[in-house]
C-alpha cells in the first residue's frame, strides 16, 4: 500500500465520517426543531384554551352582572310603581274623609269598637273629624286629637285593650293585599 491510498483512504474515511457526522447532525437539529415547534403548538394551544376560558369566566360574570342589575332595576321600578300607588290610596282615603259617606262609616268603625271592647271605651280620632265622632260616640269622645289619616282608635278606659280602626292602621294591616292589587 502506497502512501497515496493510505492519505486517499483516510481522506475518504473522514469524509464518510464527516458527512455521518452532519447527517447525525441534520436529523439532531431536526429533531431539535420538530421538538421547538410541537412545544410551541402545545404553549399556543394551552394558552389559547386559558384565554378562551377567562374569556368565557369574563363574559359569564358580565352578563350575570348585567342580568342581576336588571333584575334590581326592575324590582326597583316595580316598588317605586307601588309605593307610587300606595301613596294615591292615601290620597283617596284622605279626599274620602271628605265625602258624604264618610261619618256614616266612622259610626259602623265606632259601633264595632263597642261591640269588640264593650260600653267602657274611649273613642279619639282626627281633629277634623272631632264634630262628628262626639256626635257618633257620645260621652266615649275622647277629644285628644290623634296623628291619622281617617278612621278612630278606640280603647277600653282602663287602657288594657285597643281597637285601632284609623285608615292608616287598616291600609297597613292590608298592604300585602294592596300590593298584590296595584302589581
Amino acid at each position: 500500500m502506497s502512501l497515496e491510498s493510505l492519505v486517499e483512504e483516510i481522506r475518504q474515511h473522514a469524509e464518510a465520517e464527516l458527512k455521518s457526522t452532519l447527517e447525525r447532525q441534520a436529523a439532531e437539529a431536526a429533531k431539535i426543531a420538530a421538538d421547538r415547534d410541537r412545544r410551541i403548538a402545545e404553549i399556543r394551544s394551552t394558552s389559547q384554551r386559558a384565554t378562551e376560558a377567562e374569556v368565557a369566566r369574563e363574559r359569564a360574570q358580565r352578563t350575570a352582572a348585567a342580568k342581576l342589575q336588571a333584575r334590581q332595576q326592575l324590582y326597583e321600578a316595580r316598588e317605586a310603581r307601588l309605593e307610587n300607588g300606595l301613596k294615591e290610596t292615601r290620597a283617596l282615603l284622605a279626599d274620602y274623609t271628605g265625602s258624604a259617606d264618610y261619618p256614616a262609616v266612622l259610626k259602623r268603625m265606632a259601633d264595632t269598637a263597642v261591640a269588640a271592647l264593650g260600653r267602657q271605651v274611649r273613642i279619639s280620632g282626627r281633629a277634623e273629624d272631632a264634630a262628628v265622632l262626639a256626635k257618633v260616640a257620645g260621652k266615649a269622645f275622647d277629644p285628644t286629637p290623634r296623628p291619622i289619616l281617617g278612621g278612630l282608635v278606640a280603647e277600653t278606659t282602663d287602657r288594657s285593650r285597643r281597637l285601632n280602626l284609623s285608615f292608616d292602621e287598616l291600609l297597613r294591616l292590608r298592604e300585602d293585599e294592596v300590593r298584590e292589587l296595584l302589581a
